[in-house]
C-alpha cells in the first residue's frame, strides 16, 4: 500500500507517473525517462492549465476511464446502467498498490451506483510496453449491463499531432494510413468477431516530423481476437486523448452480484527514436513476456504447404511427390492443408467431420507422415474448427450448434457457418476430434484457420455472444496445448484477419496474408513488423504467377521478400526449371545460415526513396546485420542514391558482402560490386555516407551482409 498521491514507474528508458490526487487516477507523465530526484508534485503545478472562456469553472481531467458522472465531455472510457439507472459513476479511489516498481494496482469504488473499478498497470522495464487493463466489478444485487470499459483512456499531449492507423483488405493487411489530426473523434470500429483484415487493433500517435529513424512517438495496440474500438480524440481546449477496447453488442456484458468484467490489455510503447523504437521494443516484449522460453529456443522449420500445389486434388501419388521434392530443396516442415477430413473435396461440404477421408486415406494419414518424418521433416496438419458446412454430418446431427439470430436468413459467406463456443458441447467434441487425432499421428503443427467473419453472432441463449466466443477459442486452444505442448498452432484467418498479442499468447505463428505476391508483401509485411517481430511472421515463397494479383515475379524477389520472416514455400515444385530449383535450393540454405539474426535481431526500417523498399536487421552487438534493398519501380534518374546502413556500430569497422541474388538483376551484366570485394568501412562512414548503389532492373533486389572486422 502506498501513500503517496502519485504513481510512478521506470523502465529503462521511459518513465510512466498517474496523478492520483483528485476522484481518479489521471496520466500525469509518460515519456523520455526522468530521474528519480524528480517530484511528481512539481509537474502537476507545471501542468496546471487556466480555465478557458466558455468551458466550466471545474478543469476536467483526461482520467484512465473518465465517465458520465465526472461530467467528463469527450469519449467516455465507462458506460453502464441498471435498466436505465446508475449511468452516472463517479468513482472514488480506495486503495492505491505497488507490489513493485514497475507495477500499480489502483482500486476505486462509487458508493452510490455500487460500482467497483480496478486499474492494473506495468510498466515492463527492457521494452518499456506499458500494459494496462480495467475492471468493473457489480457491488449489488441488481444487475449491470456493460456497454462500454475502454482497457484504458492515455491523455496525449498536442504535439503528437499524426495519426498513423492500418486499414486493408482481404490478401492486402496492415497497411499504414498517416493522417493529421483533427477537433473530433478519429474512431476505427471492428464487428467481424476477428481483429479483421482491414482494421487491425493498433494505431500510432507521433509528431509531425517523425520518421523511421527519429522523433517521438507512442504506440498502441489491443491484444484481443474479437470486437473493437479504437479511438483518438482531439477535445475542443486541445487536448489529445487515445482510448481502446472491447467493441460490445447489445446486452452482450451483464453481470451479476459480485461479477466482473475485465476489458482486453492495451499495449502502449513511446519512443524517441520514430518507428524504429516501437518496432523494437514491442519485439523484444513478444520475445520475452508473450511467447515462451521453449519457443524462443526452438528454431523456425522452413514450411513446406500443400494448399496452391494441390488446392483440394489430394492423393498419395501426388503427396508423395510432394514430400520428396519439398524434402530435397531443404524443407522441414510438411503441412497438409485443406483437403484431407471427410467429405471434403471442395469448400462446399465438410466442414466439421474432422476423420480423415477413407477413400483418399484408406489407412488414415499414417503411411503419409511416415513419409513425410523419414525425410526429415516434421509434419502439420490444417484444421478449421471454428466453423461447419451445411453439408456436412455435424451440421445434419446438430443444426442448433451454430450462431444465429433466430427470425433472420443467415448471411452467406464461403459455404460455412461459425459454431457456437458459447455450447460447452461444442467445444468439447472439438477438443475430442483434434486431441484424438492428435493422439494416434506425429503431428507436430496444426495450422488453425478461420475463413469467415461472424456477421450474427446470437448463441443459444439469443445473447449476442462475440465476447464469449473469443474467451472460448482461448480455452479450447489452451486445453490443447496443455494435452500436447509439444504441438505448435498458427493463427491463420483467411490470411491476416487474426492477428493479435492475444491469440498470439496460445499461438505460435501468425499466417500473415493469403497472398504470396512478393511485391504486395512488402507492405503487408512492413505494416505488420511495427508490432510483430519477423519469427511469428509466415511467409512464404508463392509461384511465379501470382493468381490474386496475376503479376508474375522471379524466384530471386520470391525468396527475398520470405528470407525475412518464418520462412516457407507454397508452391508446385514440379512447375519449377533446374535454374529455379537451384535459386530456392540456395535461398532456403541461406536462410538457415541466418536465421539466428533474423530472429533475434532488432529491425532496422528506413525509406530511401518512393521506388524501393528497405530495412536491416542487426544483431543485438552489432556485429553483423542484413540489409535488404528491392528496386519496385524504375527510378526517375540516371543513378539510384547511396544507400545507407543505418543502426551500426559507428566505432567499428566492416566488411560488405551482397549474398543475394547469386547474379545481379542489372540491364548489362557486368560485376558492378567487385570494388566493394574484401574491402573495409567504418561503420560512421556506412551510417552517414552509404554506398552508391547499381542501376538494377525493376523488381530486383539485393541482400547485403555485414559484419564486424
Amino acid at each position: 500500500m502506498t501513500t503517496t498521491p502519485y504513481v510512478v514507474l521506470h523502465g529503462s528508458s521511459s518513465s510512466l507517473i498517474l496523478d492520483c490526487t483528485g476522484n481518479a487516477p489521471a496520466m500525469l507523465y509518460w515519456g523520455t525517462k526522468l530521474s528519480a530526484n524528480v517530484d511528481p508534485g512539481m509537474l502537476s503545478i507545471l501542468a496546471k492549465r487556466q480555465i478557458a472562456n466558455g468551458a466550466a469553472t471545474e478543469d476536467l481531467s483526461i482520467t484512465l476511464c473518465p465517465t458520465d458522472g465526472e461530467g467528463f465531455m469527450g469519449q467516455t472510457g465507462l458506460r453502464v446502467h441498471r435498466n436505465g439507472q446508475s449511468w452516472g459513476v463517479y468513482t472514488q479511489i480506495d486503495a492505491i498498490e505497488q507490489p513493485d516498481a514497475q507495477r500499480a494496482i489502483i482500486r476505486s469504488s462509487d458508493k452510490n451506483s455500487r460500482v467497483s473499478m480496478v486499474h492494473e498497470i506495468h510498466l515492463e522495464p527492457e521494452s518499456n510496453v506499458v500494459s494496462t487493463t480495467t475492471k468493473i466489478i457489480n457491488d449489488c444485487e441488481q444487475e449491470l449491463t456493460v456497454d462500454w470499459c475502454a482497457a484504458a483512456t492515455f491523455g496525449i499531449s498536442p504535439q503528437y499531432s499524426d495519426v498513423i492507423s492500418y486499414e486493408g483488405r482481404w490478401a492486402k493487411e496492415f497497411q499504414l494510413r498517416r493522417q493529421k489530426q483533427f477537433v473530433g473523434t478519429h474512431v476505427k470500429e471492428n464487428r467481424k468477431g476477428r481483429t479483421s483484415h482491414d482494421s487491425f487493433p493498433g494505431l500510432l500517435l507521433a509528431e509531425s516530423q517523425c520518421d523511421d529513424l527519429s522523433g517521438q512517438v507512442y504506440g498502441f495496440h489491443l491484444g484481443w481476437s474479437g470486437n473493437h474500438r479504437l479511438c483518438v480524440e482531439q477535445l475542443y481546449d486541445g487536448r489529445a486523448l487515445v482510448q481502446m477496447g472491447e467493441l460490445l453488442f447489445p446486452g452482450e456484458i451483464i453481470l451479476g452480484a459480485n461479477e466482473s468484467y475485465e476489458s482486453p490489455i492495451i499495449y502502449g510503447l513511446h519512443s524517441q527514436t520514430g518507428l524504429n523504437g516501437i518496432s523494437q521494443g514491442y519485439h523484444q516484449f513478444v520475445r520475452n513476456h508473450i511467447l515462451s522460453t521453449k519457443q524462443q529456443q526452438k528454431e523456425r522449420p522452413i514450411h513446406f504447404n500443400t494448399w496452391e500445389a494441390l488446392y483440394f486434388e489430394h492423393s498419395m501419388e501426388a503427396l508423395s511427390k510432394l514430400v520428396k521434392q519439398a524434402a530435397d530443396v531443404g524443407a522441414e516442415r510438411f503441412v497438409l492443408d485443406d483437403g484431407w477430413f471427410r467429405h471434403r473435396r471442395n469448400d462446399d461440404a465438410g466442414l466439421g467431420d474432422w476423420y480423415v477421408e477413407e477413400s483418399i486415406y484408406p489407412e488414415g494419414l499414417g503411411p503419409l507422415i511416415e513419409e513425410v518424418t523419414s525425410s526429415g521433416m516434421e509434419f502439420g496438419l490444417w484444421v478449421e474448427p471454428e466453423m461447419v458446412n451445411p453439408d456436412s454430418d455435424l451440421y445434419r446431427q446438430h443444426p442448433d450448434w451454430i450462431l444465429q439470430v433466430p427470425g433472420t436468413k443467415p448471411v452467406e459467406f464461403r459455404n460455412q457457418f461459425v459454431l457456437d463456443f458459447s455450447r460447452e458441447e461444442v467445444t468439447s467434441y472439438l477438443f475430442e476430434r483434434i486431441d484424438a487425432l492428435l493422439k494416434e499421428y506425429d503431428i507436430a503443427y496444426l495450422k488453425w484457420d478461420m475463413n469467415r467473419d461472424i456477421h450474427q453472432p446470437g448463441n443459444h441463449l439469443g445473447r449476442a455472444s462475440v465476447n464469449a466466443q473469443t474467451l472460448a477459442l482461448y480455452k479450447l486452444i489452451e486445453r490443447l496445448r496443455t494435452a500436447h505442448p509439444d504441438v505448435e498452432i498458427e493463427s491463420c484467418a483467411s490470411g491476416g484477419a487474426r492477428a493479435d498479442f492475444g491469440i498470439l499468447r496460445y499461438t505460435d505463428r501468425l499466417w500473415t496474408s493469403d497472398s504470396n505476391d512478393a511485391l504486395d508483401r512488402l507492405s503487408i509485411q512492413q505494416g505488420l513488423s511495427l508490432f510483430f517481430p519477423p519469427e511469428v511472421m509466415g511467409s512464404h515463397i508463392g509461384p511465379k504467377f501470382c493468381h490474386i494479383t496475376g503479376r508474375q515475379l522471379d524466384i530471386d524477389l520470391r525468396a527475398s521478400t520470405a528470407f525475412f520472416g518464418h520462412m516457407g514455400m507454397e508452391v508446385n515444385l514440379s512447375e519449377f526449371d533446374e535454374a529455379e530449383v537451384i535459386q530456392l535450393k540456395n535461398a532456403l540454405k541461406l536462410h538457415k545460415k541466418f536465421r539466428p539474426l533474423i530472429h533475434s535481431g532488432n529491425l532496422v526500417r528506413f525509406k530511401l526513396n518512393d521506388y524501393s523498399h528497405s530495412f536491416g536487421v542487426i544483431s543485438e552487438a552489432q556485429d553483423q546485420a542484413l540489409y535488404s534493398y528491392t528496386e519496385t519501380g524504375g527510378y526517375p534518374k540516371h543513378l539510384p542514391g547511396q544507400y545507407i546502413f543505418h543502426g551500426l556500430d559507428e566505432s567499428a569497422e566492416y566488411r560488405l558482402e551482397i549474398i543475394w541474388p547469386s547474379k545481379l538483376k542489372v540491364p548489362i551484366y557486368k560485376d558492378v560490386m567487385d570494388h566493394i570485394k574484401d574491402k573495409v568501412f567504418s561503420g560512421e562512414v556506412l551510417r552517414h555516407f552509404g554506398l552508391q548503389l547499381p542501376i538494377l532492373m525493376p523488381e530486383s533486389v539485393i541482400i547485403f551482409h555485414v559484419t564486424r572486422v
